[in-house]
């Protein structure tokens, strides 16, 4: 029986290099060998990984097939390919309305066993739904934030921003990152970034950010209303899971506009706010989670067409007999944006 090497997570500074057996290729089904594999903020959280612990993880590959199952048409071998992990049903009530990350199919399914190995398997599912052929310009490290940008783009198009609004981003590491790029492709006039790490905001401002606030050092609610004619921000993204985040998103949203939350939070979790302010204010108040076959579509055009400036979002690079330095590195998110696993040495 064949060996690899596939990461297994047992806690957040204990991730083991095991060898495990090379998946076997079934009816409907591929495999391909992992080129390369995003760190996902939610690989990095503990509350999320915790309960199911050990288990193998990262769910953002990108390679080349290897293998394809009897009947398997829409691949060949030696196609470079993007897979996601998740696929919906296509008929149950919630894909009837279009609300297909709330699909069980699309929660239950998974490629085999996870990201961060030397081959996967991809279900016959995920094959025919969602896996992207990668054109010569993208690379794999950068097909790697197909999953991730797809994210975004999801939970922009929820909060719907126009033509001449005033964008607030609330959280400025990887995803803010992206948010700020997609919300200028979106028509966002004035974009605001903010965050309390220094190295984050400068990435904000090289990314297309108008304006860099730290919020540990300066008043964030002048420093928006003097960027926005007094009003504060039309779209407020929150893209970090903390509660201060959220209070700093609380106190700029303007008066008719969207409070986006694009970050996690724990079960159980809660935050006050002020009913009646919501109300006269209308505000409105929206979630996304995940990302759609739709979505990722949308995300490799981006990245193909140069529009999304994915090469640079790119900071580290480690390869996978070093997983748990990446991690280290990912969680304290002090000078880094997007870490890329890689399966060469």
């Amino acid at each position: 029986m064949q060996k690899m090497k596939a990461a297994k997570y047992y806690g957040s500074s204990d991730i083991r290099v095991e060898e495990v057996p090379v998946p076997e290729t079934r009816k409907g089904e591929m495999k391909f060998k992992v080129e390369a594999c995003g760190i996902c903020g939610s690989d990095i959280t503990r509350w999320y990984m915790d309960p199911e612990a050990p288990k193998y993880f990262g769910h953002e590959p990108a390679g080349t097939v290897v293998e394809i199952g009897e009947g398997v048409e829409n691949v060949n071998i030696g196609d470079r390919v993007f897979v996601h992990h998740h696929v919906p049903c296509f008929v149950c009530h919630y894909c009837q309305r279009g609300n297909f990350t709330m699909c069980e199919t699309f929660k239950n399914t998974n490629i085999h066993p996870a990201g961060f190995a030397e081959y996967i398997r991809v279900p016959a599912l995920n094959l025919e739904r969602d896996t992207l052929k990668l054109p010569d310009s993208v690379t794999f490290e950068e097909a790697t934030m197909i999953e991730p940008i797809g994210c975004c783009i999801k939970g922009l198009k929820k909060a719907n921003p126009r033509l001449g609004d005033t964008v607030a981003v609330v959280g400025a590491g990887f995803a803010g990152a992206v948010h700020i790029q997609l919300a200028r492709i979106f028509g966002a006039t004035k974009i605001i970034a903010i965050d309390s790490v220094e190295y984050r905001l400068k990435k904000a401002l090289e990314f297309g950010a108008d304006a860099a606030i730290n919020f540990i050092q300066d008043d964030v609610l002048s420093g928006v209303k003097d960027f926005s004619d007094g009003r504060g921000a039309d779209i407020v993204i929150v893209a970090s899971g903390s509660f201060e985040a959220i209070k700093e998103g609380v106190q700029i949203a303007a008066k008719g506009s969207t409070l986006y939350l694009f970050a996690p939070f724990p079960p159980g979790s809660s935050f006050p706010i002020d009913l009646n302010h919501f109300f006269f204010s209308e505000i409105t108040f929206v979630t996304s989670y995940s990302s759609t076959h739709l979505d990722t579509h949308a995300a490799l055009e981006l990245i193909a067409s140069k529009r999304i400036d994915s090469k640079n979002l790119i900071t580290h690079r480690f390869p996978l007999n070093q997983i748990n330095e990446a991690m280290q590195l990912a969680m304290k998110a002090k000078e880094s944006l997007k870490v890329v696993v890689t399966m060469s040495e």
